[in-house]
């Protein structure tokens, strides 16, 4: 670990799948780090690395200089933003960055209400998932001011080589409803390709050598198309949290009059596929509606 000295209070809200390895590659890099998870047990490797447990959200920001956040659902951005004894009430001139996949809506109301109280905020999110995460390779889309922006890029940097800033407040987030609506048809693609070769008798391993040095190659056909191969079907970003950010798509996309049918039709499987109870899985349990 590098000397703490001199570095701003990094706080850390949310660590599941992907927050518990972003917060560690920032402890690691030497800054001192105060965490709040709901569930404590989460949070335990890291306490035992020598950061810092906070009670609350508000605790914690009233404690950082930098506030990052990756929680679940938009009205979960919402409550540890803008509710009582929230980031935004306790916060002291920091800098707020919420990672999540949220409201392009509610990042511009964020970052009003930060202003309000002094503060900055980018909403941030990200695209990777727990592999990213873990091997610090996320692509991470930002909106907010520049200056802002410059003052946590080297935090930002500790997390992936793929940082752009898009715009103003909710640029970030409307640039990640791009990425899950690419995803969207694409992991489809993947899917039915797979099945119409397990249809024919082909040997599958054998097809993706081809076509995956082909046109078609991708993270979704060579990592997700090889998980499905082998019967993977562990989240790496789970079916529950695709819903709710195609819900957000499809919703910003109506705002906007702009009809997108390989959407609808994505977010209308996998909401079949979690009403058979695979919630929980990753998103290449898509092909589980095709076996069926």
């Amino acid at each position: 670990m590098t000397d703490s000295k001199n570095k701003p209070r990094v706080g850390f809200i949310g660590l599941g799948n992907m927050g518990q390895s972003m917060a560690g590659h920032i402890l690691q890099a030497g800054y001192p780090l105060r965490v709040y998870n709901r569930s404590r047990d989460k949070a335990e490797a890291l306490l035992a690395r020598g950061a810092v447990w906070c009670d609350s959200p508000g605790e914690l920001a009233a404690n950082a200089d930098v506030v990052i956040t990756i929680v679940g659902y938009p009205h979960d951005v919402e409550q540890v933003y803008l509710g009582d004894n929230g980031i935004v009430a306790r916060a002291r001139g920091a800098l707020l960055i919420d990672m999540t996949t949220s409201s392009p809506e509610l990042a511009q109301r964020i970052a009003q209400a930060a202003t309000g109280q002094g503060c900055s905020a980018l909403d941030a999110p990200v695209s990777g998932g727990d592999i990213g995460a873990r091997d610090a390779k996320l692509a991470i889309m930002v909106g907010g001011a520049q200056a802002a922006f410059d003052a946590v890029l080297p935090i930002l940097q500790l997390l992936g080589p793929n940082i752009v800033l898009q715009g103003g407040p909710g640029a970030g987030q409307h640039t990640k409803m791009c990425n899950q609506i690419v995803i969207a048809a694409t992991i489809m693609g993947v899917c039915e390709g797979l099945a119409y070769g397990k249809a024919a008798g082909l040997d599958l391993p054998t097809v993706l050598k081809s076509i995956g040095g082909g046109a078609a190659s991708g993270f979704q056909l060579t990592v997700m198309g090889q998980k499905i191969i082998n019967g993977d079907f562990a989240p790496g970003f789970f079916v529950e949290h695709f819903i709710k950010d195609l819900g957000i798509a499809l919703a910003e996309a109506g705002r906007m009059q702009l009809d997108l049918p390989a959407l609808a039709l994505a977010r209308r499987l996998y909401e079949e596929l979690a009403q058979q109870g695979h919630g929980r899985l990753g998103t290449q349990a898509l092909f589980k509606h095709y076996e069926a």
